[in-house]
């Protein structure tokens, strides 16, 4: 664990700058996290048994080296921790409304994480009243946890519950329960914990190892058993839900807030017909990529208590003088001592409940950066602007033995440091603005979220630097105009996609074979199904998968026929969700070649994804996902062992391409007729499978 000095992150659209007063550590959560981050691998693979299986996956696809590396890319990864604080606002993004410079709030989710400065999305920031003590609201998003776990039990005034799991979110829920006016019994293992749920107001408590301890909750209820239970808890063992189904009344709630398992026996719950339910988090609004992300609300009528109304609602107790949970807060450490913060959290035999890390807000905050004063050297120098899980995997690694590595950044800091860090950046930025005005390199990789692809693109290029840009090119026709207009200014420098299949060693191989005849191909894709929420489908942001990953496949299709396409047309099947990417393309070309590329989101996973076949004069070559190459007619069969799509090729021929002068590796119509064909199939899925001729698309503006 370190603490690292990281370039100032900046707002974007729905965003808040928020300078960071006080920070909660989750005692639970995180406790857990840096646990398992201190075990050695063995330890940390038995933790860890689902993303073993994943690990298992990849190495039968890519190899025990290659997997290796992209374990260790994950496990060597500065991740942040964190996700309930509270500060004041010193920045807003646009689309921010409601809030102004100087308020204080508090704040929630993955990017409120434990640093001097944070970005967050506007619906994981809730305002607090000025005189609220922002070392208790700094608790919101816990509270918000809490207060979830009572709605969902649906309780009412005077009416009665048990809370298993006495830790800080079960202490908080005791005190709500009583703010609202419902009779709590609290129980735990600990019994000092025990003796915290009644000073927290709890009109009875008991350990759990009390023999009498279902006798003491029936007469708590009266004789009538608990109209609900709430279960704090984290645990592997089935006790708690099972203690639940036996002291919960007939028709009532038993409502998991915590990490259980809920492997119980059926009597209990079948003969009260018990309701087992789920609590997520904060609320209505947790995970659903649309609210957190984009900022879009649901409206107050149809779901009353979303994870930003529960915040609110917890601040609200807080300034008003209904809630106070001052006592609560048992540590206190400067955020310097973050490591002797969590070294106390982690230790059993220390006791402690809430623990903050407090911050110098008159500290003068530097951007992190290190200044250099490099004149820009032609050819052999590049940045980067996003190094993601992709990017540090199969990318950044060619790229640092081909070029020198001049400065990157990244959504997040953190992850601008840890590529920093792993590939030898001379400097990580704090935007990409100021990356693509530093003179010391003279190209970029763009390897972001494809809907920031096409702005970025155009912004170095004007910057007069050649750009790499990851695939797509850009999402609509609209963007591609853009783009097609900023490369026709003088001096434009170039600019290449990054189509990769196009390297791949069985590829090149083909593409020598097949010199001079018309093409036959049959392009069959087992793409796999993507959740319907999944980021790529959505058109404002991936654009839909037959632009950010089909392109692909039409790309290769127009590589081998050596030839433009001249008519499209396609069809999809029929999809509710209308995302098309269950589809069959077929392209026709001015050389006489023929495609079919067939792209399936609806088969088995175990399948391969891959299987391209290509027929010409007599010859046939069959190339198996990437890892076999037969071709018949010419008696050559060559199996790599292990997959490889021409990630690495692809960037030595970008780089040796910077480092000479020479033109970049796929040329820029080819970028744009790749696209714009891309296009055209969409448009015929559209039409319901109606050719589509490109010297209509082409003259399209």
């Amino acid at each position: 664990m370190e603490i690292v000095d990281l370039p100032n992150p900046s707002p974007g659209k729905g965003e808040l700058l928020i300078r960071t007063h006080f920070s909660a550590i989750s005692t639970g959560t995180e406790g857990k996290t840096v646990s398992d981050a201190r075990k050695g691998y063995i330890a940390k693979a038995q933790a860890r048994k689902e993303e073993v299986s994943k690990v298992i996956k990849a190495a039968k696809t890519h190899g025990l080296t290659d997997t290796y590396k992209m374990v260790m890319n994950k496990l060597e990864a500065l991740q942040p921790l964190g996700y309930s604080a509270a500060g004041e606002v010193i920045a807003m993004g646009s689309g921010v409304e409601g809030f102004e410079i100087g308020d204080h709030v508090a704040c929630g989710g993955a990017t409120a994480s434990h640093g001097e400065l944070m970005v967050i999305p506007k619906n994981l920031c809730v305002k607090v009243e000025k005189g609220t003590a922002l070392d208790q609201a700094a608790f919101t998003t816990i509270g918000a946890i809490a207060m979830q776990g009572i709605r969902r039990a649906g309780l009412g005034l005077g009416e009665n519950c048990v809370v298993i799991g006495l830790g800080l979110i079960g202490q908080l829920s005791i005190r709500l329960l009583r703010a609202a006016g419902v009779r709590a019994y609290g129980v735990d293992l600990k019994q000092e914990l025990v003796d915290q749920a009644i000073i927290s107001g709890a009109e009875g408590a008991a350990h759990r190892q009390d023999e009498q301890i279902e006798d003491k909750i029936k007469a708590f209820s009266g004789g009538q058993d608990v109209d609900a239970v709430i279960i704090t808890a984290a645990t592997s063992s089935t006790d708690p839900v099972e203690l639940a189904g036996r002291i919960c009344r007939v028709h009532g709630k038993v409502v998991v807030v915590g990490n259980v398992p809920t492997g119980f026996s059926r009597k209990a719950y079948y003969r009260k017909e018990l309701d087992l339910l789920m609590s997520t988090s904060y609320g209505p609004g947790r995970y659903d990529r649309h609210y957190e992300e984009k900022g879009l609300d649901y409206p107050i009528g149809q779901v009353r208590w979303t994870e930003n109304r529960n915040m609110q609602a917890f601040a609200a107790l807080l300034s008003n003088g209904s809630l106070d949970i001052s006592d609560l807060i048992t540590h206190r450490f400067p955020f310097p001592s973050a490591k002797e913060a969590f070294d106390t959290v982690v230790d059993q035999s220390i006791s402690k409940m809430g623990v903050i890390l407090t911050y110098d807000t008159e500290k003068a905050l530097s951007n992190g950066a290190i200044h250099f004063n490099h004149t820009a050297q032609k050819g052999d120098r590049v940045s980067v602007i996003g190094a993601g899980s992709f990017a540090s995997n199969f990318l950044l690694p060619t790229l640092k033995e081909e070029l020198t590595l001049a400065g990157v950044v990244t959504a997040r800091p953190h992850t601008a440091e840890n590529a920093k860090r792993k590939f030898g950046f001379e400097r990580a930025f704090a935007n990409s603005a100021e990356l693509l005005s530093d003179p010391s390199s003279s190209a970029v990789v763009i390897a972001t979220r494809h809907d920031s692809h096409a702005s970025l693109a155009i912004e170095a290029l004007k910057k007069g630097k050649r750009v790499f840009l990851e695939k797509p090119l850009c999402l609509n026709w609209s963007e591609l105009e853009a783009i097609e207009s900023q490369l026709r200014e003088p001096g434009c420098p170039e600019l290449m996609v990054g189509f990769n299949r196009r390297f791949a060693p069985h590829v090149q191989a083909v593409y020598e074979k097949f010199n001079g005849l018309p093409v036959a191909i049959q392009y069959r894709v087992n793409a796999g199904a993507q959740p319907a929420d999944h980021w790529v489908h959505d058109p404002e942001i991936g654009g839909g998968r037959i632009v950010g990953e089909a392109c692909h496949f039409i790309d290769l299709c127009i590589f081998l026929s050596r030839s433009r396409v001249v008519s499209v047309s396609a069809k999809a099947l029929p999809d509710h969700n209308g995302q098309n990417d269950t589809m069959i393309a077929s392209l026709h070309f001015e050389n006489g070649s023929i495609a079919n590329i067939s792209y399936f989101s609806n088969g088995n996973p175990k399948m391969p994804k891959e299987y391209l076949e290509i027929f010409s004069g007599g010859v046939s070559a069959v190339i198996d996902d990437f890892k076999s190459l037969e071709i018949f007619g010419a008696a050559e069969k060559t199996k790599s062992g292990k997959q490889d799509k021409g990630h690495a090729a692809e960037i030595a021929a970008f780089g040796a391409a910077l480092k000479t002068g020479a033109p970049l590796p796929i040329r820029v119509d080819e970028v744009l007729h790749s696209t714009r064909v891309t296009f055209a199939i969409i448009d015929s899925i559209k039409m319901g499978g109606e050719l589509v001729k490109m010297e209509e698309v082409d003259g399209r503006k």
